[in-house]
């Protein structure tokens, strides 16, 4: 599966690209290893996460509404942010993956998800923080933190990616403040819990 997923992103993505993916697949599976998940399963899914990315936008529309995807007016504008949950069509469409986890965290890597689940949480992390990305002393303490608490580095990395987008005048989808929202409360409460106040989040 690995090599014919490669052949296929060696025709449909720029080498650059390719090498990103390669960065993204080897930071999820150290990350996986950490945490005690499937090796195999997050090299699949950090593999596989930008299979869409350079669909042409009116491509990613068609794709996202045949799937009967609802659609943000922030997607709409920017049909690019569409790439993860299309990729994730591709991936089961084009190469048989049946596994919902994987599927997931292939079609939450740019938003993020409230509630995402541990390899969902890595592959996001794994795309905006791979070494590629920069050497910065941000980037390199929120490296540092993904291998000490999931859920904060999660709501800190939006966080980053806010800003951003903010400094840009980028649009924000709002499921990307969900996203934020969503890990930053958790984060609190389990530091809350860990001191012995229970909290429900909700």
């Amino acid at each position: 599966m690995r090599e014919t997923v490669l052949d296929w992103l060696a025709v449909n993505v720029p080498s650059q690209r390719l090498q990103h993916v390669l960065r993204v697949e080897e930071m999820s599976v150290t990350l996986a290893r950490h945490y005690g998940l499937c090796l195999s399963t997050a090299a699949q899914a950090g593999l596989m996460h930008d299979l869409a990315k350079f669909f042409k936008p009116q491509l990613l529309l068609e794709m996202a509404l045949a799937e009967g995807l609802t659609l943000d007016p922030v997607d709409e504008i920017n049909p690019h942010l569409l790439h993860a949950d299309v990729g994730a069509i591709v991936a089961r469409d084009r190469f048989g993956v049946e596994e919902e986890g994987i599927l997931r965290a292939i079609a939450n890597h740019t938003l993020g998800r409230p509630g995402m689940d541990a390899l969902s949480c890595i592959v996001y992390l794994a795309d905006t923080l791979e070494p590629g990305r920069g050497d910065t002393q941000t980037l390199n303490a929120l490296r540092k933190m993904c291998f000490t608490d999931l859920t904060t580095a999660v709501y800190r990395t939006c966080d980053y990616t806010l800003s951003q987008l903010i400094e840009k005048q980028r649009p924000i989808h709002p499921r990307a403040l969900a996203t934020r929202n969503w890990f930053l409360q958790a984060s609190r409460n389990a530091i809350q819990l860990s001191a012995g106040t229970l909290v429900p989040l909700s």
